[in-house]
């Protein structure tokens, strides 16, 4: 190469060095410039200095005057550390995502923007007593302070190209309705899909496809139930089914079933200090920072003069309540309740009109809405929302009548602030009774107290079904006496208080005695197999004492009983298949079952991978059927397909074995032969298919993926974990507990909390990530906020 060129390429090489330094300079100082203030002292509009601590882990701990003050600091600090995730949630909920992010959101958006939240948000804001309304005002006023108070703004607006938004009080309803949509299946899906099944295959089969529990089920009240009546060769047969309709996957599945929590408590008599324990571990997508905000708020007892408040626990930022924690009188903590909150509505319009529909009292005008979509960087979409006194237009039944979606999260009153109330309860009773009038998504709610009491009940709103119709189908409410009529009133509420177990288990599965009153007050909105509910009753059952290390165990209980009867199921194929050369390897490696979800473990992985490739199999014989009326059918999400697959294979009828088999053995062995095939045939072969290798933790920033090369500064690091579904420890890549915490009210200091993620979204921050190896670890760190490290002290305008 000439000299001159040679010149010419170091001078260029050069002035790329030195735009890349800049570059990596700016995007340095651009992080740096929106860290939130840690110490020393700024303004707020608070009555008094109000203070805010953080300990090594980023946990707040806010000293303030009186309840608003305390919300105004809450504000503050939830924006400087958290305003992009905030942001995500009320957007999500309103379908205003597209705005922010592009068309990458448009088919989420449209899909939520069907419901109006935004309006429906304001709507709800009127009609909030005055108290609340000042509350929501001085969070709403710390946030955009806060976020005004960041040198630059977060970090995320700068990659994506725009500006935050400020805060309104509407957008903390938006936050409680982002839990609605998280914590359900907005489509409504499940129960589509029951009126197809219902009407392809007729009411026994639809009855037996949609059981709500089986020999698994753990009640808190009443037996498990039967198995379910299994469909005569009159009602279907499998067996004559064109082999067209099936569609078998390609791979092993490797899907997890109903995601949910564990909240679980025993009561004094049981303890050491006389106080209850209460147990929570919530399983929700597991992302960079996590979900929560650990935080502690004290302020002077409104209730009584001369007491503080102290409030230890985790916040969601975005609204100005602790979700769930201890305020030294009572602790509590949460579990999906997967009652039935939503129904699908049958719409007679008017065949003249049709923008009329009819509803009990004669003819009614159909309300529509042109809903305008702003999309960053392209042309503004816009959808025309049809909407009825029930819900809006989504959907259709399986004759064409069109559906519209009754659903909690929309009818009013289902959304209020009035659990914010919990922050001075003093015992069970009066935190049952706040729990049962507040306007959230419908959840298991466990409470105990520091005299030793215990209480389970619904907490949020349930709606009052009145005319006896099956509503897990479609149904005509223009029938007078047909419906929802409001709200049951909180004496009403099915409530558990002091068992006589003296101990309390929720696991997403049926709580109550399918037979009794109450049960029929929830429904069944897909309870998931009872299998992880037993195996904590059965933890708890096993001891007569406990200490919060004691739940810590159960918490990381990953013993995988569940899969013991499958473990045999296999065993027993591989011997009647003999010398076969395909399942050869599958027996060496299958004897090496330790009865534990771990991560090192071939053996866990090949019978996890068997009983989903025979669920599979068994079930799709139900779609294939449905897809000769409806050629389209997905079968809808069953937690119960355990139970039916468990009762087919006891019985083995010939009408229900799928075509292409010669008989049930000969299924249970192709499904063997698939799994066998399919795994080897990946690099390593049986030998490198681990539980691990599927159970690799995959905890990132929401924005990671937008930087490719920066996931090792963004995302947690990866980790093979033990645990899985259907066992205490639920992990998965990205999903699990999003939280592990067992308190004492009364004695704090006893108790322990841990969460991925950590607490801030700035990768300088030192409290990004901060804890997530003490989680992965299943390490007990302390409840309380540890030594203080940095005070930023509020003082008032």
């Amino acid at each position: 190469m000439p000299k001159q060129r040679r010149s010419l390429l170091r001078r260029l090489l050069f002035v790329l060095g030195i735009l890349l330094v800049l570059a990596i300079a700016g995007a340095w100082l651009t992080l740096r410039a929106s860290l939130p203030q840690l110490n020393g002292q700024t303004r707020g509009t608070v009555t008094a200095a109000t203070t805010i601590e953080r300990d090594a882990l980023g946990t707040v701990s806010i000293h303030a005057a009186n309840r608003n003050d305390a919300a105004w600091a809450l504000g503050f600090v939830h924006a400087q550390e958290r305003y992009f995730e905030m942001d995500l949630m009320r957007r999500m909920a309103a379908g205003e995502l597209a705005e922010l992010v592009g068309t990458a959101a448009l088919p989420l958006d449209k899909q939520h923007r069907a419901f109006r939240m935004r309006t429906r948000a304001t709507q709800i804001l009127a009609t909030l007593p005055p108290e609340a309304r000042t509350e929501l005002g001085a969070y709403r006023d710390g946030i955009n302070a806060g976020l005004a108070a960041l040198a630059s703004r977060p970090w995320e607006y700068w990659l994506l190209g725009s500006r935050p938004a400020p805060w309104s009080e509407a957008d903390s309803l938006l936050v409680m309705d982002a839990m609605f949509f998280d914590l359900s299946d907005s489509t409504n899906a499940r129960e589509l899909g029951f009126a197809k099944i219902k009407a392809a295959l007729g009411d026994n089969v639809y009855k037996f496809l949609s059981a709500s529990g089986g020999p698994w089920d753990a009640p808190l009240l009443g037996p498990a139930m039967n198995y379910p009546v299994l469909p005569s060769a009159a009602d279907i047969d499998l067996s004559k089914l064109d082999p067209k309709l099936l569609h078998i996957p390609a791979t092993p599945s490797e899907r997890a079933t109903t995601p949910g929590s564990n909240g679980f408590a025993v009561n004094g008599a049981l303890t050491a200090t006389h106080a209850a324990i209460v147990a929570n571990d919530m399983h929700l997508r597991l992302g960079v920072p996590n979900i929560w905000f650990r935080t502690r708020l004290e302020y002077p007892n409104p209730r009584r003069k001369g007491d503080t408040t102290d409030l230890i626990g985790v916040t969601l930022p975005g609204l100005p309540v602790l979700v769930a924690g201890s305020n030294r009188h009572v602790a509590w903590g949460f579990t999906n309740s997967y009652g039935d909150w939503m129904d699908w509505v049958r719409v007679s319009l008017d065949p003249a009109n049709k923008n009329r529909y009819r509803d009990s009292s004669g003819w009614k005008t159909v309300e529509q809405s042109v809903e305008v979509i702003k999309v960053h960087n392209a042309s503004d979409e816009k959808i025309t929302v049809r909407d009825t006194e029930w819900g809006p237009i989504l959907g259709e039944d399986d004759d064409g009548t069109p559906l519209a979606l009754a659903w909690t999260a929309i009818q009013p009153g289902g959304v209020n602030v009035e659990f914010a109330h919990i922050d001075t309860a003093e015992s069970v009773d009066e935190a049952v009774e706040i729990a049962n009038r507040a306007g959230m998504p419908p959840q298991n709610f466990i409470v105990g107290d520091r005299a030793g009491n215990i209480a389970w009940t619904i907490a949020g709103r349930i709606p009052k079904r009145i005319g006896g119709y099956d509503p897990l189908l479609p149904s005509d409410w223009s029938q007078p006496g047909t419906g929802w009529d409001g709200w049951l009133a909180p004496s009403d509420y099915p409530r558990l208080p002091n068992p006589p177990a003296q101990r309390i288990w929720t696991a997403n599965a049926r709580t109550l005695d399918w037979e009794s009153p109450d049960y029929a007050k929830l429904g069944d909105g897909g309870y998931d197999l009872g299998a992880r509910a037993r195996q904590i009753r059965d933890d708890l059952k096993a001891k007569d004492q406990f200490t919060p290390d004691d739940m810590l165990a159960i918490q990381l209980d990953d013993r995988a009983l569940f899969l013991e009867h499958w473990r045999t199921n296999l065993d027993e194929v591989l011997k009647r298949a003999g010398d076969d050369v395909t399942l050869a390897s599958m027996k060496k490696y299958t004897a090496d079952w330790n009865g534990h979800a771990d991560p090192a473990s071939i053996a866990y992985r090949l019978v996890r991978s068997y009983r989903q490739e025979v669920l599979d199999t068994v079930m799709e014989g139900f779609a294939a059927a449905v897809r000769a009326k409806y050629p389209d059918f997905k079968l809808p999400h069953l937690p119960q397909t355990e139970v039916l697959v468990d009762t087919i294979l006891v019985h083995q009828p010939a009408n229900l074995l799928p075509p292409g088999y010669a008989s049930w053995n000969d299924l249970l062995q192709k499904c063997a032969e698939r799994v066998a095939l399919k795994l080897s045939a990946e690099p390593g072969g049986l030998a490198a298919r681990t539980w691990g290798e599927v159970n690799t933790t995959r905890i990132n920033h929401a924005l990671s993926d937008a930087l490719p090369g920066f996931g090792w500064l963004l995302d947690m690091p990866r980790r093979q974990l033990p645990g899985d579904s259907n066992m205490p420890r639920v992990q998965a890549a990205n999903f699990g507990a999003s939280e592990r915490f067992a308190v004492e009210p009364g004695h704090e200091e006893y108790g322990y909390f841990h969460m991925p993620g950590g607490q801030s979204d700035n990768p300088l921050s030192p409290f990004y990530g901060a804890g997530d190896a003490a989680w992965a670890q299943g390490k007990a760190t302390p409840f309380l906020p540890g030594a203080t490290k940095y005070t930023l002290t509020l003082e008032p305008h």
